[in-house]
């Protein structure tokens, strides 16, 4: 499979991120997380970046995304899949950012609204799976949704350290970890909650 890395980069440093706030927007052009209200955040850009390179997307796959947020990153798994189906478990949030795809015309995105930390078992298998809060561990669930040769990106650990894992399942179905980054995200609320 061909890499689209130059392709994703070049898509990522045209994306308006202010676009995608409600407030603090004259601080959307710095590098660093930024609160979008409801003890949430919009993650540092170069950050949102390196996940999505390293899920190594490609042309028609399914991808599942747990915390929407304010539809930053959702933006960017669309623009490189076929299909993104996405969960924020905070109303307010889901529907702003199903308002701001909606006006960016996107048309293979698919929203819930609820609790992300057990995936979404009706739209599985995915190809790729990305994961925007931290977790205690790795939810047995999502790695039961991957299909094999899918990978996912997901913070672990506590709320003060975490790990940013590359998470790869192979043909036979086996799973090997790839620590990526040491990072600091908002909790995964509900079963993997700490």
């Amino acid at each position: 499979m061909k890499s689209r890395r130059k392709e994703i980069i070049s898509y990522f440093k045209r994306m308006d991120r202010s676009f995608f706030m409600d407030s603090n927007k004259d601080l959307a052009v710095f590098d660093q997380a930024l609160p979008i209200g409801f003890e949430q955040t919009i993650s540092q850009p170069s950050l949102v970046l390196e996940m999505t390179l390293a899920l190594d997307l490609q042309p028609g796959q399914k991808v599942l995304e747990l915390g929407t947020g304010s539809g930053f990153q959702t933006a960017l798994l669309a623009a490189f899949s076929g299909s993104v189906y996405t969960i924020e478990r905070i109303d307010e949030l889901h529907k702003r950012a199903q308002e701001r795809l909606g006006q960016l015309d996107f048309r293979n995105i698919y929203f819930k609204l609820g609790d992300g930390s057990e995936g979404w078992v009706e739209q599985a298998p995915f190809d790729r799976i990305m994961v925007t809060a931290a977790a205690s561990e790795v939810p047995r669930e999502l790695l039961e949704q991957m299909s094999k040769d899918g990978k996912m990106v997901i913070p672990v650990g506590s709320s003060f350290s975490q790990e940013l894992r590359l998470i790869e399942k192979d043909n036979a179905g086996k799973v090997h970890t790839t620590l990526l980054n040491e990072v600091l995200f908002v909790p995964l609320k509900g079963k993997y909650e700490k």
